[in-house]
């Protein structure tokens, strides 16, 4: 639960403009779909596919780091990872795992034939959707274990994008069809709260002082 009274405190030291774009921001944040990028090699990648988690609503982004390790690289970010929630696994298994329990359905992103297009995509379910390496795709784990599968349709020559690029452009269909639907998509009041307490946190430069002082005044 929530401290409100520290949540108070906080936004007290923030502007009324900075609240009230936390609002606005979060009546379009949503958890009904979350974000798993697997083991991708290129850091700006990242960085990149979690500014459009942040850009069109997603809340979650889950990085798998089984063979390689991972920094948040802020200029291609551009201050997202304030935003985003990202949450760091050891292996493809224990992601799913964590996704499965949480309610989601495992979407891989991949070519193959049995792919559901975009538009076509149930956005009624809570998902998963699983993005792999830029050489190799998705490992044949989430391939073997996926729930289903989407494609973006191509007509060119080329047969693939960019990973940012995909998950660009599927993060930015699902979203906009979810905010166009009457599903209950939308963060709960107590996720509402967690974040403005984090996003506040994460507005104010000398935090660890404010708390000092904050709980300092508490036990007087």
């Amino acid at each position: 639960m929530v401290d409100l009274d520290y949540l108070a405190y906080l936004e007290d030291i923030l502007t009324e403009n900075r609240k009230e774009r936390f609002l606005e921001v979060l009546k379009n944040r949503t958890n009904h779909f979350t974000i798993a990028m697997e083991d991708v090699f290129q850091l700006h990648n990242t960085s990149a596919v979690m500014r459009s988690c942040e850009v069109f609503g997603i809340q979650q982004l889950n990085v798998i780091e089984e063979k390689f390790g991972k920094r948040i690289d802020a200029e291609i970010a551009m201050g997202a990872q304030k935003w985003v929630d990202v949450n760091r696994f050891n292996s493809v298994q224990s992601c799913m795992d964590a996704m499965r329990e949480k309610g989601y359905q495992i979407i891989a992103t991949t070519p193959h034939n049995d792919s559901c297009l975009i538009h076509e995509f149930d956005i009624t379910k809570q998902s998963a959707i699983f993005f792999g390496t830029e050489k190799e795709g998705l490992s044949p784990e989430v391939i073997d274990q996926a729930d289903g599968y989407i494609k973006i349709p191509m007509v060119g020559f080329t047969e693939s994008l960019n990973i940012s690029v995909s998950a660009a452009i599927i993060i930015q269909d699902i979203t906009n069809r979810l905010r166009q639907s009457n599903l209950n998509w939308q963060l709960t009041e107590e996720e509402i709260l967690e974040k403005r307490l984090d996003w506040a946190r994460n507005s104010i430069k000398d935090i660890k002082r404010i708390e000092e002082r904050y709980y300092s005044n508490l036990s007087k």
